[in-house]
């Protein structure tokens, strides 16, 4: 009998030791619309950053990556499931995604990431310290240095096509920033909306003949589906400037855009110091402001433009 009692006490101080010892695997959840490279790009700098701050998965941390698969209503249910699992922490990608959770939260630290306008999407009030329980990274670019990149491309452009997801707020939110800026350039701009992204290589048809040039921005229909409208843009010898990297290297002919990897390591950072205690509120919502050109030499090939030598200079990337 003292014998089972000696064992049954160290097993039980072994088991407390480990207990103390052990660190607590934080959770932290992580959500998108919908997964295509530019997107994907962003999870990896979040989460690559998150390890270079200390937080490695499966040594203190546990990540639950969860894609709405391009459903707002999947993307309520993937907020609330993370609500109800208690998630230390919820790292929403793209607005579609961040509006679901902010509504479903108002205790569970949030911090978006690759949301245009957080203000304009209702995630937070100002760019200021919010004071709730949400911060983040925002995506948003100024739209002048897009279209001198456009104009630098396709000399005397009279008329610029936007194909673009109504049901996307960042999305209407940069037509109306693309509109306002081309007024001034006197160049018109012709939207052409979609509501599935089966529909995106018909609503590109729809711009030959109208239009010189398509710019698409981090619309994540479009980019989701982007094989379609490039093969319909090259039918019509139509040049697609984009918003991302991702989309370059996918064929799209140049974009001047924020690297979505530092996106998603700033996204990381903030990230880490929620997680060491800070609070989300205190923290103000901000961008990462450096633009870098990458150019796609083989579409310029097809489409039969001859790049700008000082383009193919500044380039970044030449893919």
């Amino acid at each position: 009998m003292k014998f089972s009692k000696t064992l049954l006490f160290s097993a039980l101080a072994l088991f407390a030791f480990q207990a103390h010892g052990e660190e607590k695997l934080r959770h932290v959840a992580i959500t998108a619309i919908v997964e295509h490279p530019a997107l994907d790009t962003i999870r990896q700098g979040v989460v690559e950053e998150l390890a270079r701050e200390g937080f490695v998965e499966g040594k203190n941390i546990k990540i639950d990556f969860q894609s709405a698969q391009g459903s707002t209503a999947t993307a309520a249910q993937i907020a609330r499931k993370f609500v109800g699992d208690k998630a230390d922490i919820i790292i929403p990608i793209t607005t579609p995604s961040a509006q679901p959770v902010v509504a479903a939260t108002r205790s569970i630290p949030i911090v978006f990431s690759g949301v245009t306008d957080p203000v304009a999407a209702k995630l937070v009030k100002s760019w200021e310290p919010s004071g709730t329980n949400v911060t983040g990274i925002s995506d948003h670019k100024a739209i002048e240095p897009q279209l001198k990149l456009i104009q630098q491309l396709v000399p005397n452009l009279k008329a610029l096509g936007y194909v673009y997801s109504a049901g996307e707020v960042n999305s209407t939110i940069v037509l109306e920033e693309l509109q306002a800026v081309a007024k001034k350039a006197n160049i018109t701009v012709v939207p052409v909306a979609v509501q599935r992204s089966a529909d995106i290589g018909t609503a590109t048809r729809s711009l030959n003949g109208k239009v010189q040039v398509i710019y698409i921005s981090e619309d994540n229909a479009v980019v989701s589906a982007y094989e379609a409208l490039h093969r319909a843009a090259l039918e019509g010898k139509i040049p697609v400037i984009a918003a991302d990297r991702d989309t370059v290297k996918r064929g799209a002919l140049a974009a001047y855009a924020v690297n979505q990897y530092d996106i998603g390591a700033e996204t990381g950072k903030v990230a880490a110091r929620v997680l060491r205690g800070e609070k989300a509120g205190q923290i103000a919502t901000h961008d990462v402001s450096k633009l870098e050109l990458s150019i796609n030499q083989q579409t310029a090939k097809e489409l039969g433009i001859t790049l700008p030598e000082a383009l193919v200079k500044e380039a970044k990337e030449l893919f």
